[in-house]
């Protein structure tokens, strides 16, 4: 058995699903709304903390939950790709209270860790194919769901460090010891 199908301790994968909004509204609560709807760079694609809250709340939606459910409803189902930048767009998640998206986000991630919490290990099997990637296994979503939150919570906290760079002063220099 290669370390690929072995079967993942899903009640581990499930509590940092669910931990991530957690993680997010304590830094949020120091942060405050202004840094929240900050952009890093006048680029259209450098997102707002509250534009990447929205994405993981969308990329559960057409990407993890939304997935597992559909391999699970379906045999070896054709997966749909989405406008992830449309669908941002859509939300104007930048406009919004922080707080309001960080509830929406909880809401999604309670149901989406009972839905990991509860899967069996014949489902893990299950895949579906992507148009873009092939092949997707559910064992392959729920790891991708974890690798893709981290990498989320360290866009937000650079956008903090950005926040806060013109503010240091001659500390800035610290930047290039470290």
């Amino acid at each position: 058995m290669t370390e690929s199908d072995s079967i993942p301790n899903l009640a581990q994968i499930a509590a940092l699903i669910r931990v991530t909004p957690h993680t997010l509204r304590t830094e949020l609560q120091a942060l405050g709304p202004e840094a929240a709807r900050w952009h890093p760079t006048p680029d259209a694609d450098a997102w707002c903390i509250n534009e990447v809250i929205g994405h993981l709340i969308e990329a559960d939606r057409h990407g993890f939950h939304g997935r597992i459910q559909t391999i699970l409803a379906e045999d070896r189902p054709q997966l749909k790709t989405w406008d992830i930048t449309g669908i941002a767009a859509q939300r104007r998640d930048c406009e919004r209270n922080t707080f309001d998206i960080l509830d929406e986000l909880t809401t999604m991630r309670e149901s989406s860790a009972r839905l990991v919490a509860e899967l069996r290990p014949d489902q893990l099997k299950r895949a579906g194919i992507h148009p873009l990637v092939g092949e997707l296994r559910v064992v392959d979503l729920i790891h991708e769901w974890i690798h893709h939150d981290q990498n989320h919570i360290k866009q937000i906290l650079s956008n903090i460090q950005a926040y806060v760079w013109p503010n240091m002063g001659n500390a800035q220099r610290f930047g290039a010891v470290f």
